[in-house]
């Protein structure tokens, strides 16, 4: 289970793309963070996820430092353990808070669209200029204390030319953990999504290629489709499970089922002062989790991301309605993923077949990449 706390709807930036209403700037009490913290020790779980976001979480690195203390005492009275992650736009990560999130193992994910062209399209400052410049720096600082620090890319309808090269730029610097989703409330087209397949097939020859080489390298499309592919209909990571797996929390309290809903009090299911409403929370997944009725025919349904109540509020206006680009993208990414997966599987490739059908992978890739030396 993850709380995401999301410490203020304030941001150093402005994306064109963000769903962020940050007109009226309301920032996160620490009373408030302790609160959530108190619940997520009351459910009495093993291990509960703290993520901090935003708006820009770092604008608020006191909260931060104040949440993960709280956090540390309050294990020495329950039975629940924390465990921290941040997103952030990198802007304004130093030395010290770099220090601070090896101390407490916090993991940061960094949001980057990629290549100068892509990046500063829609990843600007307030005053209009883009950012990529500024983040040279940041990423070295990033990646020479957190070496596989995640960096999280969205390609837009305006952007989309740009994919293959922005993916590559990024692994080039040194990432080699990408989440790359679209903004699909952009004004694509069938055109656009013409040049997303080409795109798709030129990252599936840089995926293969790498993969042939033992690299390391998560490339979220293509590594969800996979796992699909090889497992069929008990693939089930991509079920939006709305509420269950996670809990957002806004700046005023409010409790949230996705991130993409903090704000919109109809869809709150609680607050911190009298907890999760479960009949609200049961209410919003049993209507998430009904069928959509123009899904019921389609041969990829059990693959498809259709179930993401979030994604679809933010496109149609309501969690049962399906956005049609999400099924243009996903009837598009799939056939070119599943020729990658046989493609490697033909190859016999050790990193593909360790990756996709080696259930202590990741474990074993944890150890591995925890014990390398680090080249300074």
């Amino acid at each position: 289970m993850h709380y995401t706390l999301h410490l203020t709807n304030d941001c150093n930036m402005c994306c064109k793309y963000c769903y962020v209403n940050g007109e009226n700037i309301c920032t996160m009490s620490i009373d408030t963070a302790k609160k959530v913290v108190d619940i997520a020790a009351e459910s009495k779980k093993s291990s509960v996820g703290i993520i901090f976001f935003g708006g820009e979480p770092l604008l608020n690195k006191n909260l931060i430092y104040e949440t993960v203390e709280y956090c540390k005492w309050k294990e020495k009275s329950c039975s629940t353990m924390f465990h921290y992650k941040i997103t952030t736009n990198g802007l304004l990560l130093d030395d010290d808070f770099m220090d601070f999130s090896t101390k407490v193992n916090l993991f940061i994910a960094m949001s980057h669209d990629g290549i100068k062209e892509a990046h500063d399209k829609n990843r600007i400052d307030k005053n209009g200029e883009g950012t990529y410049s500024r983040l040279s720096e940041k990423i070295d600082l990033l990646l020479s204390k957190r070496s596989y620090a995640p960096v999280m890319m969205v390609v837009n309808h305006d952007t989309v030319q740009y994919y293959a090269e922005s993916v590559k730029y990024l692994y080039n610097r040194g990432f080699k953990y990408l989440i790359c989703s679209l903004n699909y409330a952009g004004n694509w087209t069938e055109s656009s999504i013409k040049v997303l397949e080409q795109q798709y097939k030129d990252l599936a020859e840089f995926y293969y290629e790498r993969t042939l080489a033992e690299d390391k390298f998560y490339l979220s499309p293509f590594e969800v489709k996979i796992s699909s592919h090889i497992n069929k209909d008990t693939y089930c990571h991509e079920r939006c499970e709305l509420g269950k797996k996670q809990i957002s929390v806004g700046p005023d309290g409010l409790l949230y089922p996705c991130v993409q809903f903090v704000g919109d009090k109809q869809y709150s299911i609680g607050d911190v002062n009298t907890g999760i409403d479960e009949n609200k929370r049961l209410e919003l997944y049993n209507i998430n989790e009904q069928e959509k009725e123009s899904c019921l025919q389609c041969a990829i349904r059990e693959r498809c991301n259709h179930y993401c109540g979030c994604l679809n509020k933010q496109t149609t206006g309501r969690i049962d309605r399906v956005s049609p680009v999400l099924c243009a993208h996903e009837r598009t990414l799939m056939p070119i993923a599943d020729k990658l997966a046989n493609k490697l599987f033909k190859k016999r490739s050790g990193m593909f077949i360790q990756k996709h059908y080696n259930d202590m992978f990741p474990l074993i890739s944890l150890v591995e990449d925890s014990t390398k030396p680090r080249h300074k």
